[in-house]
């Protein structure tokens, strides 16, 4: 019997970045919020023990990141910072570049999230909430009649989801949905998906969203629910067979 393969050695990291990663520890287990103002560069050194160029490095990576800020001057020094939503949605995003998602991959999580999503929200959101969804829907009340108006339609549409991602009081809801959009929308442009006229899918999704707006309106949650989850399930079919032929029409070229 033959000896298993043996299993592809992991990337081996940087001093530098696991420096960067003890700092970060160290800002958690002291449970430092935005603003604290970490050690000097000298403390630094004599902490993590580590060479005034090893700290310098780590602590770029950590500012490249947004985990701290650095400002010069009098009182100045290294920070606590806060990563932004868009900028955490960027650097995920940088990640999933190179999976090479598929629409499905992405409308399997939205299946499962969204629904709750609109749950959650039913009965719950201001009149100027609702108002500002309705105006989105708004944005598209006609068929597209070019290429470019197809792409501005699908982006605006998904701008409706990430809207309704503001809306939650989940901060972890509200990332998923609203980074599964950014997703959705890089996908759309990128593999130009939104080229062959689809009516069918501007109706539906439209409809949907009009009639999710008055149940959210209206308190309803389970039609809500009921609502987002049709609607994602139409809006994968017929995105897999917009996919499907960007795609037969990349091979015959």
């Amino acid at each position: 019997m033959s000896d298993p393969a043996p299993s592809p050695a992991r990337p081996r990291r940087s001093r530098p970045v696991q420096v960067a990663d003890q700092i970060k520890d160290w800002v958690v287990e002291r449970d430092l919020k935005q603003g604290a103002k970490l050690p000097n560069e000298a403390e630094m050194i004599a902490l993590f023990r580590v060479s005034k160029g090893t700290v310098r490095e780590a602590m770029r990576i950590l500012e490249a990141q947004g985990l701290i800020v650095t400002r010069t001057g009098p009182g100045g020094g290294s920070f606590v910072g806060e990563v932004s939503l868009e900028r955490a949605k960027s650097l995920l995003a940088n990640y999933f570049y190179f999976q090479d998602l598929s629409v499905s991959d992405v409308y399997q999580m939205r299946k499962v999230v969204e629904p709750e999503l609109a749950a959650s929200l039913a009965g719950k959101l201001s009149p100027a909430q609702i108002k500002e969804l309705r105006l989105l829907v708004q944005e598209y009340p006609a068929p597209a009649q070019s290429p470019e108006e197809e792409r501005d339609q699908h982006i605006a549409s998904l701008r409706f989801h990430a809207k309704l991602a503001e809306y939650s009081a989940n901060p972890l809801l509200t990332f998923m949905v609203s980074f599964m959009a950014r997703i959705l929308t890089d996908l759309t442009v990128y593999r130009r998906l939104y080229e062959p006229h689809n009516v069918e899918l501007w109706a539906r999704g439209r409809r949907h969203q009009l009639d999710l707006v008055d149940a959210l309106e209206a308190g309803e949650a389970e039609r809500a629910s009921a609502i987002m989850r049709s609607h994602m399930e139409g809006a994968e079919r017929l995105m897999q067979a917009q996919e499907a032929r960007v795609m037969r029409r990349f091979m015959a070229v």
